[in-house]
């Protein structure tokens, strides 16, 4: 299974408009995030975790003509507005695409997206809705919806099999701690060093990554507040900052 990073910034995404710190005007490509979103491919199977607002960009740059399904953590922009830019996607391949989310997510999704529910109307996105409770089975990858809390709303965190996406949270209650134990690669909200109501501190995730030691760590959803060259060189042997187009693999 191959993972690319397509997004690893926060809402704003970097550099952020107006914003003349050292981070968003860095040279290093690494600092230049789009909203956070990633690719998995297996078996010629590809499967989009969150339709990011820049999910045009995201797949005009890498290359992507095919999608075979979407999960969807929640409803917040940043992680959906991009649904609508898989539509061409949709009409020039002649398909509609299964987008999996929990029933709260749905809620949401279905309040931004009300039209493409509505009957006979055309131009919409073709999607086919599945309501998520508990693990399934997709294209042969094990899937384990876990519930973290972004706030006071809960987001879904993903288990495939030795991989893990755990986005926007600022809390991993214990069930959802157990589940992400024994993994190959662990992808993690990490989002400043300063405290956030609703999304954990570099300090937060490095707790969680020793708590449940993941073989590899991989930081996203940052914030102009980390700079990657600057910020990985105090990071522990197998925590590292993700960047936009990264590309992992895990089994």
């Amino acid at each position: 299974m191959k993972v690319t990073f397509l997004g690893t910034g926060t809402s704003v995404g970097i550099p952020s408009i107006g914003c003349d710190c050292d981070t968003c005007l860095s040279d290093d490509e690494r600092d230049k995030r789009l909203r956070a979103s990633i690719l998995i491919e297996h078996e010629e199977r590809k499967i989009l975790v969150d339709a990011s607002t820049d999910f045009r960009y995201q797949a005009l740059r890498c290359g992507l003509k095919h999608l075979d399904a979407i999960l969807f953590t929640h409803a917040h922009a940043d992680h959906c507005f991009g649904l609508d830019d898989t539509r061409p996607i949709m009409f020039r391949n002649k398909i509609e695409i299964p987008c999996y989310a929990t029933a709260v997510t749905w809620e949401g999704l279905r309040r931004v997206y009300s039209y493409a529910f509505a009957p006979a109307v055309s131009g919409v996105p073709r999607i086919i809705p599945h309501t998520i409770n508990d693990r399934f089975k997709l294209f042969g990858l094990e899937i384990l919806p876990l519930t973290v809390m972004h706030g006071p709303l809960p987001v879904t965190a993903f288990r495939i099999n030795d991989f893990a996406y755990v986005t926007d949270c600022h809390e991993i209650p214990e069930a959802a701690l157990a589940q992400l134990r024994g993994l190959e690669v662990l992808v993690i909200d990490a989002l400043r060093f300063k405290k956030h109501p609703t999304h954990m501190t570099l300090d937060q995730a490095l707790a969680y990554i020793k708590i449940v030691k993941p073989h590899r760590a991989l930081l996203t959803h940052i914030s102009h507040d980390i700079k990657h060259a600057e910020t990985s060189g105090h990071l522990p042997e197998n925590v590292e900052i993700a960047y936009d187009g990264l590309e992992v693999t895990s089994s």
